[in-house]
Order: structure tokens, then sequence, then C-alpha cells
């Protein structure tokens, strides 16, 4: 099986602590953000989990204190994002520089295989203008060249928590995704990666870029070098192709507070969870109680044991 750590929040950046003792007590409990009574426990043993996905814009700490030794025995895939907003949209995110020194030091560590750049959300405004994007993407794709094979772009999407965090943020218009697009799909290629739009248009695949998905079966076997027999794909909006299950993150615990992330409500919630968060505990905010029904998830290895044919 698949264990994924970041759609909901960003635990490299904030609970590698945390993250740390989970491998070494080997299990992890996981509150359903829809049924607040349900909570899965899931085993951390690489019998079982064939991948950790990581999602973060900060692996500084992960790479600084991890727990190396038993994090290497399972299979990783990291998607960072590294965005050139400033402090006024993305006000806890380190320099960008760091995260870009960081993202080569992590790619030498797991290999460029098991790297991906995300590019996004790209939000169009007088400061942030199409030709501005142009100019930064090309910068950051020279000082990321080697390191990923990979980058993943989207557009702004206007969840009713991101139009009350960020009530200007506009839409950017079909025409001016064509473009940027294209544009990137060239400058990436001269830098060794494809690009891959998530969750967009399927039309935009006219520009060369990949729009199969970002988190693909296919990332999956060629994080893990073997390949997977996936179970069903869950139900994910029809724009979306990628394959997300089994996340061990929370809603409204992720401290950078970026004001179009659609996973934090508002920051008074962040802070008063993130002061709930106990590293001792197997939950990632608060502790089990006496009304929680915990139940193991089912967990088999999904790797097909039938050798790849370019491994041979």
């Amino acid at each position: 099986m698949i264990i994924q750590t970041g759609n909901r929040t960003d635990i490299p950046a904030f609970y590698t602590q945390w993250f740390n003792n989970r491998l070494r007590e080997g299990f992890v409990l996981a509150r359903n953000p829809f049924n607040p009574v349900s909570v899965t426990r899931y085993r951390l043993d690489p019998s079982v989990v064939d991948l950790i996905v990581f999602c973060t814009k900060n692996p500084g700490p992960m790479l600084r204190h991890g727990d190396w030794d038993l994090l290497n025995k399972y299979h990783q895939y990291w998607f960072v994002t590294i965005t050139p907003y400033g402090k006024d949209i993305e006000p806890n995110v380190p320099e960008k520089a760091a995260v870009m020194e960081s993202f080569r030091s992590l790619s030498r560590i797991v290999g460029a295989d098991c790297m991906c750049w995300r590019y996004d959300p790209i939000l169009i405004d007088n400061t942030w203008t199409a030709e501005r994007h142009i100019r930064e993407f090309s910068a950051m794709c020279q000082k990321l060249e080697g390191s990923t094979h990979t980058c993943v772009i989207s557009f702004i999407d206007l969840y009713e928590k991101v139009r009350r965090n960020y009530p200007e943020a506009k839409t950017v218009p079909f025409e001016t995704q064509m473009s940027l697009t294209e544009s990137f799909v060239k400058t990436a290629a001269g830098h060794g990666m494809t690009i891959k739009p998530c969750g967009e248009d399927k039309r935009l695949a006219i520009t060369g870029a990949d729009c199969s998905g970002c988190m693909t079966q296919e990332t999956f076997e060629s994080a893990i070098g073997q390949n997977i027999n996936l179970p069903p794909n869950p139900n994910n909006r029809k724009e979306c192709s990628c394959y997300i299950t089994n996340d061990i993150g929370q809603y409204n615990t992720c401290g950078h507070l970026c004001r179009y992330c659609y996973a934090n409500a508002d920051a008074g919630t962040v802070r008063r969870n993130m002061r709930m968060h106990d590293p001792k505990l197997p939950l990632l905010v608060g502790f089990p109680r006496p009304e929680d029904r915990i139940r193991d998830a089912r967990q088999e290895s999904w790797i097909d044991p039938q050798m790849r044919l370019d491994l041979c």
C-alpha cells in the first residue's frame, strides 16, 4: 500500500519529530476529516508500506532531523512546492534559495526519479504577471536542473477557503494558461524536465505537457522500481487523474499559512491545532477519545512480484 503524508498538511516542515516517533513505534493513527469519530490505524512497516509520499514546502527539518536509518527502509517519493512568491502570499515559507538547496540535497539521497518540483498554484495579478512567471520559472529551472525530471504546475482554484483567505485572487483565463504552459514546456525541456499540469484542462496537452496526472501508477512505479497492482482509484474531481489515498495528515495544521491554501480554514484554527500537537502521541492533533471507533487499515503490499522488463 501507499501512505500519503501531505494532502492535508506539511509533515516534513512542522512535524518531523512526530513522524520519527511514528516510524519507531511502527504505527500511526489518522482521524477521518469527514467523520471525526472514525480513526484508522496504519502499520508502518516496509512489508506492507510500499511507498511513502511526501508533499512539502520545506524539506529542511526532515533532512536535518529525520530518522533516516528508519526512513531509508521505505521507498519514497517527494513533491516539493517551490514558487517565487513572497511573505505577503506565503508568510511562513523559508527563503526559496534555502528550499532549493534542500531540494538538491534531498535528491542526492533519494534520487531524481523520486523527486518532483511543484510550481503551483500559478496566480496572475498586477504583480505576478505572466511575463514575470516566465522569468522566475526559467531561473528556478536552472537551479534545479539534474535534481528532478518532473515539474508539476497548476493554476489557482478558488475554493471557498481560498476565497475567504485570499479574496483578491482571480481565476487565470484559459488563454493565459495555454500560453504559460507552452512557455514552461519549452523551458523545462531545456533542463531535462517534463511539465505535468495537475487537475487542469486536458487541452493543455496541445502544448506538449503531460496531462496524465502527477500522482499516478507510473509515478509510483518509477519511485519503487517495480510494477504495482493498484486497487481501484478513489473518486477524485473529474479533472484529477491522481491516485490519492491513505493520508495520515490532518487539515488545519499547516503553519505555512499560505493565502491560497485549500487545507486551512483560518489562521486561528491552525494555531489552536498546532498547540494541541504532542509529538509523542499517535494522532497528529489530540489523542484518542472514548467515543472514537478505531479500526485497523487493511494493508498488504501492492508490488507485483514479477520482475520489470526494464530492470532485466
